[in-house]
């Protein structure tokens, strides 16, 4: 053990003692504790948000996604498909008809997220835990189609899932330039379809309504043309692999997206409120700790005699500057392992039990989603190791030179 921090221990230790300055280092202790137990829920915090967002993608959006580079449409071939479905790592590929349109059910109505798919969308199984009435089927065994939608098309329209007579209507304008009345139903194109389930996610789905490909391709005068094909990859295979090669077989006229570059804006702000709040807390913890300065300030004053005897004893004044710094050190280590402690418990009692409920109801989680990030935990031991080197830096400073002087006087 080298004798700066063996000095600097004893003096931590002899500070137990009842004293206006063991009094302050506690305080600065207890206030680096709790400024890194919150960092690190917060923290976790926005991780659970992060990855809650990751599961209602994953509820509804596909892993990847092909849309048009320029407009809304593009021709979609059985050659094309088959091409595609040649990829390695590739489980089903969903031709996506998308667009808005006017639903009516009895006296009520309102626009709509039409999205009509084939038959693979039901072999994904996404939407199996967010059904929440009825199930997801799209084509009855006689052929009858049948429409999914949100709870808040069921709510708005008032939709009962058990009248057989009362179909959901599905109103688009025609593409006939030659229709000037837009009030007049020869203006719009129309299809009855039969409620077959309800599902929930969150409000960012609450207008959608899914159909078969076959009642919503007539419907919108779509005919070959399709917005969006949806590949969903095997659970083996690497989405960044099969990006790529979709990428090199459909070209520049074609974007192929993941779930996460569909999402970017949402994740990008998580992240950015992330990066604001590790500042304001790192400025927290920074207040916090100032009561080390004074600490280290008044130590030096208490402990002067001892330091010119060190010097007496042939002691530098580099000796005496890191035993004020390991003093500081010592007291940042003490609270900040308290604080990470305390914060990895709250976390873990979290994630087991769920004690802070979100006041939502959710058809995926109840409670406040925390995960734990070991990168986490090292940017905030580092953010408390360069504030303990700035705060304990000046006075350990300070006092050596201080003491030093006077010696030579």
């Amino acid at each position: 053990m080298n004798l700066p921090f063996r000095i600097a221990s004893r003096y931590f230790i002899s500070h137990n003692k009842r004293s206006f300055i063991s009094i302050i280092a506690l305080i600065a202790m207890l206030g680096v504790g709790v400024g890194t137990m919150a960092m690190v829920v917060v923290l976790s915090v926005f991780n659970g948000m992060e990855e809650l967002n990751r599961q209602i993608f994953k509820t509804f959006d596909a892993d990847i996604k092909i849309t048009p580079r320029e407009g809304r449409r593009f021709a979609v071939s059985d050659s094309l498909v088959r091409q595609i479905q040649t990829i390695e790592g590739i489980s089903t590929v969903t031709q996506v008809i998308e667009d808005n349109a006017l639903a009516r059910y009895r006296d009520n109505q309102m626009v709509v997220r039409l999205k009509g798919v084939d038959s693979t969308f039901e072999q994904r199984g996404q939407l199996d835990t967010a059904m929440i009435e009825g199930r997801l089927q799209l084509l009855g065994e006689n052929g009858t189609p049948y429409a999914v939608i949100s709870e808040g098309v069921r709510n708005a329209l008032l939709i009962s899932m058990n009248d057989l007579l009362v179909p959901l209507e599905l109103w688009y304008p025609r593409n006939d330039r030659r229709t000037l009345n837009l009030t007049s139903s020869e203006a719009f194109n129309q299809a009855s379809i039969r409620p077959g389930g309800t599902f929930f996610i969150e409000s960012r789905y609450d207008d959608f309504v899914l159909a078969p490909l076959s009642v919503v391709a007539p419907l919108l005068q779509y005919g070959n043309e399709r917005t969006a094909l949806e590949i969903q990859i095997a659970p083996t295979a690497s989405a960044n692999r099969v990006q790529q090669a979709l990428t090199r077989l459909l070209g520049p006229t074609l974007v192929v997206q993941n779930r996460d570059e569909l999402n970017a804006d949402l994740l990008r702000a998580i992240r950015v409120e992330k990066l604001f709040v590790t500042v304001t807390l790192s400025f927290i913890i920074l207040v916090a700790a100032i009561n080390i300065f004074f600490s280290l300030s008044m130590l030096a004053i208490e402990k002067k005699e001892d330091i010119r005897m060190l010097y007496a004893m042939g002691a530098t004044a580099s000796q005496v500057r890191q035993i004020f710094l390991t003093i500081g050190g010592i007291v940042a280590l003490s609270g900040s392992t308290l604080g990470l402690g305390l914060g990895i418990v709250i976390c873990w009692l979290q994630q087991k039990y769920g004690f802070v409920s979100m006041g939502t109801v959710s058809s995926l989680i109840d409670a406040y989603p925390v995960k734990l990030v070991w990168k986490d935990l090292l940017v905030t031991t580092l953010i408390i190791i360069l504030i303990t080197i700035k705060v304990s830096f000046i006075p350990a400073r300070r006092a050596a030179k201080t003491t030093n002087t006077s010696l030579l006087v």
